[in-house]
């Protein structure tokens, strides 16, 4: 079977798709890329919401992509699948005209309504209007792939039984990084990476720091976004915290590897309560004991290999924090149950199982 990767995703951005593509050639298909970044992220994307007069800088840059796109795409065999990459709202309607609907397949890892409505943009005039694109994205595909069961019930009930469950999983390079040595001494390397979005919960993290002034516990903090001046400020005079705006995401997987605790996500939003973030199988993959939210798909999907914590809760996340500072045999254990979970259930093999069997019977393939 041969698969075209398509559309204006940006691996460096949003794994998934590259999860997806690595999975697929493990299983022995074809895979062939035909990418052409539209260099715009979710943060502009949603900023376009709150400020219209920027959308047609958004429809120049997609005209020109779109360019490319159908360029690359002509030039090889044609697929038997098409594969549109996260983000892909607006590239399904070109992989449809390209290639006909009963090839396409949609990552739809989150609504656009449903990122608007996390940001808090999501109301008034924009609500039908993103909801009437993701219904319109959800139609141009024949078959729509999701990362929970929450995700796919959410999903308005004439697209439910095309969906398909596909944990988002982690990249081969973070499992290369999976880290051999037992936990150090003091300090507690903790590490959180991300764009501070609310669904993240940065917030709650910042205020866990201030209340972990005390304890042998060293926080590293990637990312820049929406929330986080309320983070730094949350965490207040905090000693043992390092802050970085960005680091390359060929090097993320090594300096996540360096610390003992990966986290995960705190937000209390309904989107929140319904994914499963790619730190926490990154994190896992790169050899991290794992602390997040106690949220039903998390809890699905992690079992006991991860420490949960109630979603906002600042006091309880510095209260584990503590606790594995403290107790180093937990810490390893925590890590060595994460690490087995992951080589078992999140490579990228192992997570498209779900889609190989949703494209077997779509086209009658084995």
């Amino acid at each position: 079977m041969r698969v075209l990767i398509f559309g204006t995703y940006d691996v460096a951005t949003h794994p998934r798709v590259e999860v997806i593509a690595e999975g697929l050639r493990a299983a022995g298909l074809e895979v062939r890329e035909c990418n052409a970044p539209l260099g715009f992220d979710t943060a502009a994307r949603v900023r376009i919401l709150a400020q219209p007069w920027r959308a047609p800088a958004l429809g120049v840059r997609l005209a020109r992509c779109w360019v490319r796109l159908v360029r690359g795409a002509l030039r090889g065999p044609r697929p038997d699948v098409v594969v549109v990459g996260y983000l892909g709202h607006f590239d399904v309607h070109l992989a449809r005209l390209l290639f006909g609907r009963r090839r396409v397949v949609l990552d739809h890892l989150v609504g656009a309504a449903d990122t608007a409505r996390d940001r808090q943009l999501g109301r008034g005039l924009w609500k039908p209007v993103l909801r009437a694109v993701d219904a319109a994205a959800l139609g141009a595909a024949r078959i729509v792939v999701v990362d929970t069961e929450e995700h796919r019930e959410a999903l308005p009930a004439r697209f439910r039984a095309r969906a398909v469950v596909v944990p988002v999983g982690a990249p081969e390079a973070w499992f290369k990084h999976g880290q051999a040595e037992e936990p150090g001494p003091e300090p507690l390397r903790v590490v959180f990476y991300g764009l501070f979005t609310p669904l993240q919960g940065a917030t709650t993290i910042g205020t866990a720091i201030a209340r972990l002034a005390d304890a042998p516990v060293a926080v590293t903090m990637i990312g820049d976004g929406q929330d986080k001046a309320a983070t730094v400020g949350n965490a207040g005079d905090a000693a043992d915290v390092t802050w970085l705006d960005w680091v390359p995401a060929a090097e993320l997987p090594a300096l996540v590897a360096e610390h003992d605790v990966c986290l995960g996500i705190f937000g209390t939003s309904q989107k929140a309560l319904r994914v499963v973030p790619n730190k926490v199988y990154q994190g896992a993959a790169a050899g991290c004991a794992v602390v997040t939210s106690d949220t039903p798909p998390q809890r699905h999907a992690l079992g006991e290999a991860v420490r949960y914590v109630p979603p906002g809760d600042p006091e309880a996340l510095a209260a584990v924090l503590r606790e594995l500072a403290d107790d180093r045999e937990q810490l390893r254990r925590l890590r060595e149950a994460a690490t087995r979970a992951a080589h078992e259930r999140f490579t990228p093999e192992r997570v498209v199982q779900p889609l190989l069997a949703k494209l077997a019977g779509a086209t009658g393939r084995k």
